[in-house]
């Protein structure tokens, strides 16, 4: 089998690169390392079964399009990421996630490969639900923010996959990532487990912007990854979108304490205020729970790695890098 990964030198890239060469596929991964690194794919480099090619997704449409043509499937997860790099880059945002998309689905579709990609939970917008289903509507925020530039994107992605299914019956499938953390996840564009984990090791402020009653959830990248890799393999799936995350919400705030305890530091709490941290007008989800029932029904998939196990293995992680 050989299986084609965009993105494939990013957080949760490279996780699952590793995963799809210890389960026997010949691997290729299309990668800019304009966030990803290849310091991710250390462990594997040298794999006679990886080939990694320099590229950009969204401006080397005949690049993608060969490798497409060449795979049995497709993985499509480049993208831009990090709520501030959203911020301060909105067309590259919009230029990335939407022209890399084009350019893998169309040759996916000529040819009826198998495809997945990539979304994500911010296409949710600004719901005040409970918890987010896969066929609930979606409100998204005004043009003039650029914080919605990037759900507008990847929705965008997800309506194009959707229309090639249903018009020529490609075998794609949609999943949208929830908060994802764990070992390689930098927090150099926002993330925030890994910088909670970095500073609170350094003993420095934890940053919490706003009032830190904004809540999440957040899904251990080995747990996404064993979910792509399910349903990478489940042709139920083929036409739909299925929420990938942990189901256990948590502020921000609370998330800033135990990260402390966690990890026995002597850090205080630093409340700064969105404005300052982003720009004037900022906008943000008060909450962005899963409703996992979907992937759930169809592949038995529940998360298995607590929080607590997270953070702990975050904080090893960046004591390895020293």
């Amino acid at each position: 089998m050989r299986t084609l990964v965009t993105g494939g030198a990013g957080f949760i890239g490279s996780h699952l690169v590793e995963r799809l060469l210890a389960a026997g596929d010949d691997v290729v991964v299309l990668d800019d390392f304009s966030t990803g690194s290849r310091d991710n794919l250390a462990a594997v480099w040298n794999d006679p079964h990886l080939t990694v090619i320099t590229c950009d997704v969204a401006r080397e449409a005949e690049v993608v399009r060969r490798e497409v043509q060449a795979a049995d499937r497709v993985v499509h997860l480049a993208a831009a990421v990090g709520v501030e790099l959203v911020v301060k880059s909105p067309v590259e945002t919009i230029r990335t996630n939407i022209r890399g998309t084009e350019n893998v689905l169309e040759p996916a579709a000529e040819c009826g490969k198998r495809v997945l990609i990539a979304s994500t939970s911010e296409v949710y917008g600004k719901s005040s639900r409970e918890s987010f289903a896969e066929t609930d509507d979606l409100l998204i925020g005004c043009p003039t923010r650029s914080r919605w530039c990037y759900a507008c994107s990847k929705l965008l992605d997800e309506f194009y996959l959707t229309a090639f299914h249903r018009s020529c019956g490609l075998p794609g499938t949609v999943v949208r990532f929830f908060n994802t953390v764990g070992p390689r996840q930098t927090g150099r564009y926002g993330m925030v487990v890994p910088r909670f984990v970095e500073r609170a090791l350094r003993h420095q402020p934890l940053p919490v912007y706003g009032t830190g009653e904004q809540s999440r959830c957040f899904c251990h990248v080995s747990d996404v990854v064993r979910a792509v890799m399910l349903l990478l393999d489940e042709p139920g799936s083929y036409g739909n979108i299925y929420n990938i995350g942990s189901t256990r919400l948590v502020t921000i705030g609370e998330l800033a304490g135990l990260v402390i305890a966690r990890t026995g530091s002597s850090s205080t709490i630093e409340h700064i205020p969105y404005e300052q941290a982003y720009a004037k007008g900022f906008e943000d989800m008060m909450r962005r729970k899963p409703d996992t029932s979907a992937i759930h029904a169809l592949t038995g998939w529940v998360p298995e790695k607590s929080l607590e196990e997270i953070i702990d293995d975050v904080a090893s992680s960046f004591a390895v890098r020293g």
